[in-house]
């Protein structure tokens, strides 16, 4: 959609919010329609080429009003997340389908996945060792309580563990910044021995620093064996996944309990859009389930409707799905396929251009879309022409330290970006260099 078009269907949408204010008094208070009457009238996977705007707008007046906003808010969101982990090829446990135990919800970040994921574990043990044990106290558990994830892992992992109350340990990663089944069994046994109950591991799947990825198929078993929630991180890479050249990435998910990635970081999906499932949605409900008289409904115990108040932390909650659904049929899974391959090729064009150039190196293997690179030389050098590019303000880049090495991070993150845009930012980057090297020697 170029910018004629947006400021076209911009006036077309205000336009059609007008109307129904116009004819608000006109439309029923409560809808008419019974739970579940959402699914049958939609595909039951997200449509390979793109479709017409004017046909998604139709539906949204023919589909959604009739249940806006319940039951259509929360019935689309079940079914957008069902086509999304089928473009993902998640296994079928995941998903709510008809008659499924897992299902997906939005949450707002990932930072609040890991969080909800992690006190779920924390109930579910707790749970399970009262049962075996009924003179175990709560807080007689929770005291021992630990959780593992990668040294590589994003700081919102050890800020769950705060706010959640458990001990979360560091993992060590490999040569490869990624977790290894050893080093995990290492500290898993070392704790166990000190009377610490295991409990919840996260595992990454793209890691900030540098896109790295922790083992699946070694770390998973290990959680499964040791009866551990495993949660998988993936909020960056996530979106690859629908690439099939990508999708190995994902091997192993079938061991994890829970599985989250961000659409609003690669998926062209606006800010906020996080896709979480679960397999066994009983354990998300049965940490958070609450019912207030005022919060009571016809049909709660009925069976029919998913309520995602008992999913994620807050009680309200906008129709973020929509959004989802407007993408999906608007780019279809070949425009979007297209859209994450093209910003992994660019990485790698840039990947080429650093490496043509011998005052550089590259600190990490390229993936997808982040190149991690460096001026060989000392950490202030590199720290100094960090600073240099980003008070140009021609381009930014946000830093990370691999090992003990102060590493530049080029990251390809815009919907506009063009090869030009990638040659441009690289000659920026060697004029700085040579400029501040020039410096040095003066």
């Amino acid at each position: 959609m170029n910018s004629g078009e947006f400021r076209r269907r911009g006036k077309e949408m205000v336009d059609f919010v007008a109307d129904y204010l116009d004819g608000i008094e006109g439309r029923q208070v409560y809808p008419d329609v019974e739970p579940g009457y959402l699914r049958p009238l939609i595909p039951t996977s997200a449509p390979e080429e793109p479709d017409m705007f004017e046909d998604i707008l139709n539906d949204v007046e023919k589909i959604i009003m009739p249940g806006a906003a319940s039951p259509a808010c929360t019935e689309l969101e079940t079914v957008m997340m069902d086509w999304l982990g089928k473009m993902l090829k998640l296994p079928e446990a995941f998903l709510a389908g008809q008659v499924g135990e897992g299902g997906g919800v939005i949450q707002g970040s990932a930072s609040e996945a890991t969080l909800m994921a992690l006190l779920a574990a924390r109930t579910k043990v707790v749970r399970r060792l009262q049962a075996a044990s009924p003179g175990l106290t709560q807080g007689a558990i929770m005291e021992k309580l630990v959780a593992y994830s990668s040294d590589q892992a994003h700081s919102s992992v050890e800020r769950a563990g705060l706010i959640g109350s458990v001990k979360l340990k560091s993992i060590p990663s490999d040569g490869k910044f990624a977790m290894r089944a050893s080093a995990l069994q290492e500290a898993l046994e070392r704790d166990k021995a000190e009377g610490l109950i295991p409990f919840f591991v996260v595992a990454t799947l793209g890691t900030t620093s540098c896109c790295s990825f922790d083992n699946l198929l070694e770390v998973g078993p290990i959680c499964n064996e040791e009866n551990m929630w495993l949660h998988i991180d993936a909020a960056y890479a996530g979106s690859s996944f629908i690439c099939p050249e990508f999708r190995h990435l994902l091997n192993g998910v079938e061991f994890a309990d829970s599985f989250n990635f961000n659409p609003h970081k690669w998926l062209l999906v606006n800010f906020d859009c996080s896709a979480m499932w679960v397999k066994k949605r009983t354990d998300l409900i049965g940490a958070f389930k609450l019912d207030p008289l005022y919060l009571k409904h016809s049909h709660q115990d009925s069976g029919l409707i998913t309520d995602y108040r008992h999913w994620q932390l807050p009680l309200g909650r906008r129709f973020r799905s929509l959004k989802m659904w407007f993408v999906f049929r608007m780019y279809g899974v070949k425009g979007l396929q297209a859209h994450i391959r093209k910003h992994v090729q660019l990485a790698h064009e840039f990947e080429c251009l650093v490496r043509q150039d011998p005052r550089f190196e590259i600190c990490a293997e390229v993936t997808l879309g982040l190149v991690c690179f460096r001026l060989k030389g000392s950490n202030k050098l590199n720290e100094d022409l960090l600073e240099r590019i980003n008070s140009a303000k021609k381009i930014h880049l946000v830093p990370c330290h691999l090992g003990d090495k102060f590493v530049l991070r080029f990251a390809i993150c815009s919907r506009f970006v063009e090869l030009t845009h990638v040659q441009r930012s690289w000659e920026h980057i060697r004029q700085l260099t040579t400029d501040l090297l020039r410096a040095e020697k003066d």
